[in-house]
């Protein structure tokens, strides 16, 4: 999280992430699933600014009309644990500028309330070690824990145990965003753990490596038969993408984002256009609202 203080302020950005694997390994007795994945955070943020607030609670305003700011928000939700698990009486106005996609794998939601964590922890001069943060981020949710942990890493348990991976280099992409996003929940329900899962063991010589071809082979998500057969424009975007030739293209997540990683800036900046003229060609994007946008892997979240 790169955390800023201005004034009587502080500004934290809060990444998003991609899989670059996801294999499901089994149904939990819990109702979750036990899962292995790669994620690495990517240079597209939502911006949240923390200030003191005299009333001693915690009011959140978004840009974004239509999200909810109410008790439901995993922002609000991470400012009430932290205030509980430190006893502070101090509160706070938190603003969140949305630039992140909803519903569409990349895990805003959970990077805002990390980044909540790493904001008031400064603000309110609480003192808690980033060690007990990512303790109560998993309580949050799975995904919550790793932008506290490391910008790449390989998750496990239902995505809560983190170990970093540094890449070696960033890998540039080409990131599509659809308007229909897709419940993580439904997605979940339907999917089967394999008899024979995926090994990771190719991926993770690959991305010791920094192939960006080897990695292209190997990118690998189990959620994504399931995501396309819920929202169509996941499979037209496969489609479209392995027209577009990158070395290797995949959904994130539960999606419905989807990505293409791409060989060097100039050629994902190239992608982007054309994929842009075919959405136009087909009269889609204005129609579907798709976001296509050019990005890459950071080394620090």
């Amino acid at each position: 999280m790169l955390t800023r203080r201005h004034a009587r302020a502080i500004t934290v950005r809060a990444p998003a992430k991609i899989n670059l694997f996801l294999e499901i390994l089994a149904k939990r007795k819990d109702g979750y699933h036990e899962i292995v994945t790669f994620m690495a955070a990517i240079s597209l943020f939502d911006v949240l600014e923390f200030k003191e607030d005299a009333t001693n609670d915690v009011h959140l305003t978004c840009d974004l009309p239509g999200l909810s700011t109410g008790p439901d928000n995993l922002v609000l939700k991470a400012a009430h644990l932290l205030k509980a698990s430190t006893g502070t009486q101090r509160g706070a106005r938190i603003h969140l500028k949305k630039r992140i996609p909803m519903a569409a794998g990349l895990a805003g939601g959970s990077s805002d309330a990390a980044a909540t964590l790493v904001g008031l922890n400064e603000l309110w001069n609480v003192r808690v070690p980033t060690r007990r943060l990512a303790e109560l981020a998993a309580t949050l949710g799975s995904d919550v824990a790793f932008f506290l942990t490391a910008a790449s890493a390989w998750c496990t348990g239902r995505g809560e145990i983190v170990k970093p991976m540094p890449l070696p280099k960033p890998l540039h992409l080409l990131l599509a965003c659809p308007r229909q996003g897709v419940s993580t929940a439904e997605v979940y329900k339907r999917v089967q753990a394999p008899e024979k899962p995926v090994s990771a063991v190719a991926m993770r010589r690959a991305l010791r490596m920094g192939d960006v071809h080897s990695i292209g082979k190997k990118l690998f998500n189990r959620l994504q038969p399931i995501a396309e057969s819920l929202c169509p424009a996941v499979a037209w975007l496969r489609e479209t993408f392995t027209e577009l030739g990158p070395v290797g293209h995949l959904m994130s997540g539960s999606g419905s984002s989807y990505f293409a990683l791409c060989r060097n800036r100039p050629e994902a900046v190239r992608l982007a256009r054309r994929l842009r003229q075919r959405y136009r060609r087909h009269g889609r994007g204005e129609r579907d609202g798709v976001r296509v946008m050019v990005a890459r892997t950071v080394s620090g979240t």
